[in-house]
């Protein structure tokens, strides 16, 4: 009787001392723009768990005390992420990762169901003038028509017209709304691409904060201040 108690006491104080090795952490895993990332893999490498992230790149996993999380993605289209748990680390964890921006990569994560179409062309059609690379473009919309997948520069002259949702009428404008420092203006042909600090476009829902007037969608310009280079 006193051997039993004894050994039921050991395995105890081994489950106990077991439950206190491991560890749940949650997280939140996002790119580019904080675009949430779903279907993608976390694993803990120690306590030898993996999830998948759900449709809002949330995830719940079981970890050792000390463990290393690990998000990897098929074909390297994400580079791949490690998180060390331990005493200091976080119950939810915000993890962003780097996008290898690749027309190929563009395609493969939208296939295999990381991110929706939509919200990738969006986001990708952002960008900034961090390498001052925006001086090789003669004119805004030259650099526009370069630089903006999808969007298209329309007619010749002083004034073209920028078109992010397509020609759908013939008797009116179908040319976005421009939006320069976050005020509406009619006319961007005066802007240097060199004065350019970040170009985006806005369309569908995120044009909607603009009323009727984005309804062709919103060319968003932010300039250089202050004699940023």
């Amino acid at each position: 009787m006193k051997t039993t108690l004894i050994v039921w006491i050991l395995i105890s104080l081994l489950n106990a001392s077991a439950l206190a090795q491991t560890r749940v952490v949650e997280g939140f895993v996002t790119t580019l723009n904080d675009l949430t990332v779903s279907n993608l893999r976390v694993t803990a490498e120690k306590a030898g768990s993996a999830v998948m992230t759900d449709s809002l790149g949330r995830f719940t996993i079981v970890t050792n005390a000390k463990d290393v999380l690990r998000l990897t993605s098929r074909d390297n289209i994400f580079k791949d992420s490690k998180v060390r748990i331990n005493r200091r680390t976080p119950d939810t964890l915000n993890i962003h990762l780097t996008f290898n921006n690749t027309p190929e990569n563009q395609e493969l994560v939208v296939g295999y169901g990381y991110v929706k179409r939509s919200e990738l062309t969006q986001s990708v059609s952002q960008m900034e003038n961090k390498r001052n690379d925006f001086c090789h473009y003669s004119n805004i919309f030259e650099l526009i028509k370069g630089r903006l997948a999808g969007v298209q520069v329309v007619g010749g002259g002083r004034e073209p017209e920028v078109i992010i949702r397509g020609i759908s009428s013939i008797n009116s404008s179908n040319a976005a709304l421009y939006v320069v420092d976050g005020m509406v203006v009619n006319s961007i042909s005066h802007i240097s691409p060199c004065h350019v600090k970040s170009i985006s476009v806005l369309k569908d829902s995120s044009a909607s904060i603009y009323g009727s007037r984005g309804a062709n969608g919103v060319v968003l310009i932010e300039t250089k201040k202050g004699g940023q280079p």
